[in-house]
C-alpha cells in the first residue's frame, strides 16, 4: 500500500462513528435554532429574533435565550 495516497475506505472504517456524532450535533443545533427563533417570534421579541437569526454561533446563543426566558409567563397575545 502506498502511504502517499489517501485511502478513503480505511479512513471511513476508522472514523465512521464521527459522521454519526457530527450529524447528531447538526440536528440538535438546528432544532435548538428553530425552537429559539419560534419562541422569540411568538413573544414578539424582535431584537432577539434578529440577533438570533443573524449572529447565531454554535448553538450557544439559543441556549442562553432559552435559559434567560424559561420562567417568563406564557405567550401574551
Amino acid at each position: 500500500m502506498d502511504l502517499t495516497e489517501p485511502d478513503f475506505q480505511s479512513f471511513m472504517d476508522d472514523y465512521s462513528y464521527l459522521i454519526g456524532i457530527i450529524l447528531f450535533l447538526i440536528i440538535v443545533d438546528a432544532i435548538l435554532k428553530l425552537i429559539t427563533l419560534w419562541q422569540s417570534a411568538r413573544r414578539k421579541q424582535i431584537a432577539w429574533f434578529i440577533f438570533l437569526a443573524l449572529i447565531n454561533f454554535l448553538g450557544i446563543l439559543p441556549v442562553i435565550y432559552l435559559i434567560v426566558n424559561r420562567n417568563k409567563d406564557k405567550f401574551r397575545r
